[in-house]
C-alpha cells in the first residue's frame, strides 16, 4: 500500500477508475467555496463531493467554469460525485434532480451519481412504499447511465438488505456504496458483502467530525504518535488500507493539506486490529437501519 498517491484510484465494476481520495463538501458554504477548491486542487486532490442537498453545486460549477476556461484544469481530470436527494426519489423526479445538478455544476455528465438515502421525503421511514418508490430511483439511475450522463452511478447509506432489495430489480448493480464508516462504526458484515458484489465502499465522517471521545481514544493516539501522525490522518489511512474511499472534508488549507498527507507511512497489521477493535457501533449520523 506504500506505493498509493493521492492521485491513486479503484477500478469499479465497470472498469471507471474513481480516486481513493478527494474532498467532502458537506456544510461548506458558498463564500468558502471557492478558497476551498483552490486549496484541495493546489494540493493535489482530483476528486469532489457534493450533493443536491449541499445547495453548493452552484457554487462549485462557477469555480469548476473559471478553471476549465483558463486551462489550469480539464474536465476528464476531475472526478466529480453529485446525489439525488430524498425529494428527488421516483423515475421522473430522479431524471430531473440529475439534469439540475448538472446545470448547476455546468458540467454535461458525472462521474458518479448516488442516490443519497433510502428514504423518501414526506414518508415515514417505516412506510413500505419507500421500496416500491426506491425501485423506481434507480429505474432512472439506469436510463441515465445507459444516456452516458452519468459515468457511474450508486447508492449512499444502503444496509445489507436495501441492496438485497434491489438486486432483485435492478438491471445494473451500484458501482459504489457511500456510507459513514470509521473504527468506531466499522461495519465489517457490509464492507464484505460490498466487496463480495463489486461494489466499492466510500467513506463519509471518516473523521467523526472531530467527536472529542473518538479522537482522545488512547489506541488512536497512541498509534498516531508512534507513527509521528495525527489522529486524523491515522483514521484515513485505515480506510484506504481497508481499499474503502475517503473524502474528508475541511474549509481550511492547512487541515485539507494534512488530510492529504496520509501516503508516506503505513498501518502496522497489528495496528489496523488494534484500530479495527475501537468499533463500538458509534455513528455520528443518521441511521439507515431504520428506513423500511
Amino acid at each position: 500500500m506504500s506505493h498509493l498517491t493521492i492521485r491513486s484510484t479503484i477500478a469499479l465494476s465497470n472498469g471507471v477508475a474513481m480516486p481513493l481520495f478527494g474532498l467532502g463538501t458537506y456544510q461548506v458554504m458558498v463564500a468558502d467555496i471557492k478558497k476551498t477548491l483552490l486549496s484541495a486542487l493546489d494540493t493535489g486532490y482530483i476528486a469532489i463531493d457534493t450533493a443536491s442537498s449541499y445547495r453548493n453545486e452552484e457554487a462549485i460549477g462557477n469555480v469548476l467554469k473559471e478553471l476549465f476556461s483558463s486551462g489550469r484544469v480539464k474536465r476528464e481530470d476531475l472526478f466529480i460525485t453529485t446525489k439525488a436527494s430524498t425529494s428527488e426519489h421516483g423515475y421522473e423526479k430522479a431524471m430531473a434532480g440529475c439534469e439540475g445538478s448538472l446545470k448547476r455544476l455546468g458540467l454535461d455528465y458525472l462521474d458518479l451519481y448516488l442516490i443519497h438515502w433510502p428514504g423518501v421525503a414526506g414518508n415515514q421511514p417505516s412506510a413500505p412504499i419507500n421500496s416500491t418508490i426506491r425501485a423506481e430511483t434507480w429505474r432512472a439511475f439506469e436510463t441515465l447511465y445507459e444516456q452516458k450522463k452519468c459515468r457511474s452511478i450508486g447508492v449512499s447509506n444502503y444496509t445489507v438488505a436495501h441492496l438485497e432489495e434491489l438486486f432483485k430489480h435492478c438491471k445494473v448493480k451500484p458501482h459504489v456504496n457511500q456510507v459513514e464508516f470509521h473504527p468506531f462504526l466499522y461495519n465489517k458484515d457490509l464492507l464484505a458483502f460490498c466487496q463480495g458484489n463489486g461494489i466499492a465502499l466510500e467513506a463519509y465522517s471518516s473523521l467523526v467530525r472531530a467527536d472529542k471521545d473518538s479522537f482522545q481514544d488512547k489506541v488512536l493516539t497512541g498509534i498516531a504518535t508512534t507513527l509521528n501522525k495525527t489522529p486524523a490522518q491515522v483514521l484515513l489511512r485505515w480506510a484506504i488500507q481497508k481499499n474503502v474511499i475517503v473524502i474528508p472534508k475541511s474549509i481550511k488549507e492547512e487541515r485539507i493539506k494534512e488530510n492529504a498527507n496520509i501516503f508516506d507511512f503505513v498501518i502496522s497489521d497489528q495496528d489496523m486490529l488494534a484500530l479495527d477493535g475501537l468499533n463500538c457501533d458509534r455513528r455520528i449520523c443518521w441511521n439507515p437501519y431504520t428506513v423500511a
